[in-house]
């Protein structure tokens, strides 16, 4: 159960794939559908015998359509058939553990929750991941693919796997890789511009603002908005750090990216930061509608950068 469906697909996955031969899943394994059956179908199905094996499986998938009526499993949970398998898949949601399905499943099995990572975690699972299959990348190329592609770990992993078949083993995946595989820019993206401004080369910043305007869709302004955002939330950290040793941990942030925070930190203030957060906060209301009229996203952009180099 829980918000991240990536483990909980990949754990349904190993044990569709793992617990039978494949000449016992055509009469022993089955997938049902949470839209599609109730309680009580599921309760019939995990009921059976195996035929010709010693166990048979049943994975429930999407089981969280059937959240209003969940908890009539217990009394199967309490006595399950000791040879089914039974797994339940339920995303984006989580059992209430004070309950007595919860109890009864952790006393009898097993009950995983799957939490979403945040997106500052995303890189270092990115990096164990590719270990894991042989591969190394680049913190560059790694903070790309989340600025891209967010903590959605399903999509990350799929461009991954995209990549592994494209390169050697045992390569290192660089912003190039990144670029010329998945099609993102590795010099117009919202990493490029928090680095553009943190080091305040205003050229480049506009360069990078005025690709995102004529490219709107590939990069809406809210994205760009919570990048920065965030960006100069840590800042404000850094600058009130009275041991600037501990600020990877206390920021959240790749060790290897601190000389941004550094520099940025000689370039901004601590009251420079603290107008630009209200004028970022500004922006994002104007972008909503809010004091502002038909404004263009490009115009917005504009308008932000000018009040960040002010």
């Amino acid at each position: 159960m829980g918000e991240e469906p990536y483990y909980i697909d990949g754990i349904a996955k190993f044990i569709e794939n793992s617990v039978l031969s494949e000449e016992e899943k055509g009469f022993n394994q089955m997938v049902l559908y949470g839209r599609d059956v109730s309680i009580d179908d599921i309760v019939s199905s995990s009921k059976r015998y195996p035929m010709m094996a010693d166990k048979q499986v049943v994975i429930v998938k999407e089981a969280q359509d059937l959240s209003r009526t969940i908890e009539n499993l217990v009394s199967y949970v309490e006595n399950p058939q000791p040879t089914t398998v039974l797994v339940i898949c339920y995303k984006y949601k989580t059992l209430d553990k004070r309950k007595k399905l919860a109890k009864a499943i952790n006393k009898a099995g097993v009950l995983f929750e799957s939490k979403k990572l945040y997106e500052n975690q995303v890189p270092d699972w990115i990096r164990r991941v590719l270990a894991g299959r042989g591969f190394t990348i680049t913190p560059k190329a790694s903070q790309m693919l989340v600025e891209f592609l967010g903590n959605d770990l399903s999509k990350v992993n799929n461009e991954l796997e995209k990549l592994q078949l494209i390169l050697q083993p045992g390569a290192q995946i660089t912003p190039q890789d990144i670029e010329e595989n998945i099609g993102i820019s590795k010099d117009f993206n919202n990493f490029e511009l928090q680095n553009a401004i943190g080091e305040k080369d205003i050229k480049k910043a506009f360069v990078i603002i005025q690709y995102f305007s004529q490219n709107p869709k590939n990069h809406p302004l809210v994205m760009t908005v919570a990048l920065l955002y965030s960006f100069f939330s840590k800042l404000m950290k850094y600058h009130a750090l009275s041991n600037k040793s501990e600020a990877p941990k206390a920021l959240g942030v790749n060790p290897y990216f601190i000389k941004d925070y550094e520099l940025a930190a000689r370039n901004y203030s601590m009251k420079k930061v603290s107008a630009i957060i209200a004028s970022i906060r500004e922006i994002d209301m104007k972008s909503k509608g809010v004091g502002a009229a038909n404004l263009s996203q490009g115009d917005l952009l504009k308008e932000l950068i000018v009040k960040i180099f002010n």
